[in-house]
């Protein structure tokens, strides 16, 4: 069985969406002080690979406790969207005919390449998508979209840029969920991946870091799969 892990390592002062609370990791007891070690950790509900939840921007929508976990793992699409640019929008016919092989997927996730400038100015100026993606995904039953970027919707960094986050709203307002800062998807190399992304159990919370990965090897609701002799 292969694991890969698609989540970035929390680390103080990594990356996130502007004006989000910052990530402190420190130490807060010592083995040679105390007689044993205990970290600090700061985080907000959205820092690092994280899962939006509903009510991360519906005032009505569910939160994060109101989401069975089985929605959060099963079998995944990834759609492949190489060689964007910055602030590139993607739009419906560049990924139409590999969302037209979905087969009863309820989670697909998007690599863009981009998760390479994480940790720098350039990771903030990363490709979006059409809302016309999402509202098509929803069509096709798909409940959990990922991006290996900051946001799927433009990040505002620039006087005038939209601020009303339309991919968000189409999948949110129907009731879905969004992982962002997803990475490595690229190593993710065989078809139908088993993908697992659960959140931490925080309560009725507008969001949650996830621990995400991907697994060739093994199929949910059975044993994991012997190799062919």
């Amino acid at each position: 069985m292969r694991v890969v892990d698609l989540s970035h390592t929390m680390r103080t002062g990594m990356t996130v969406f502007p004006g989000d609370p910052e990530v402190s990791i420190r130490p807060s007891n010592t083995i040679e002080h105390d007689g044993f070690r205990v970290s600090h950790v700061q985080i907000g509900s959205h820092s690092g690979t994280h899962m939006d939840a509903p009510s991360h921007t519906e005032s009505q929508g569910d939160d994060l406790s109101d989401i069975p976990l089985e929605r959060m793992l099963g079998t995944a699409l990834i759609v492949r969207v190489p060689d964007l640019g910055p602030r590139e929008q993607v739009r419906l016919e560049r990924v139409q005919s590999q969302l037209d092989s979905l087969d009863g997927e309820s989670i697909v996730f998007f690599d863009t390449g981009w998760s390479r400038h994480f940790g720098g100015e350039m990771y903030q100026e990363h490709p979006f998508f059409e809302p016309e993606i999402a509202r098509e995904l929803l069509r096709r039953g798909v409940s959990v979209i990922g991006v290996d970027t900051l946001n799927p919707d433009l990040t505002p960094t620039r006087e005038g840029d939209d601020e009303s986050l339309p991919f968000h709203a189409a999948i949110l307002g129907s009731g879905g969920v969004i992982i962002e800062n997803l990475t490595n998807l690229s190593a993710v190399d065989w078809r139908r991946p088993t993908v697992i992304a659960l959140p931490l159990s925080l309560g009725p919370l507008d969001g949650s870091p996830v621990r995400a990965v991907a697994v060739d090897g093994y199929e949910l609701n059975d044993r994991p799969r012997k190799e062919q002799q």
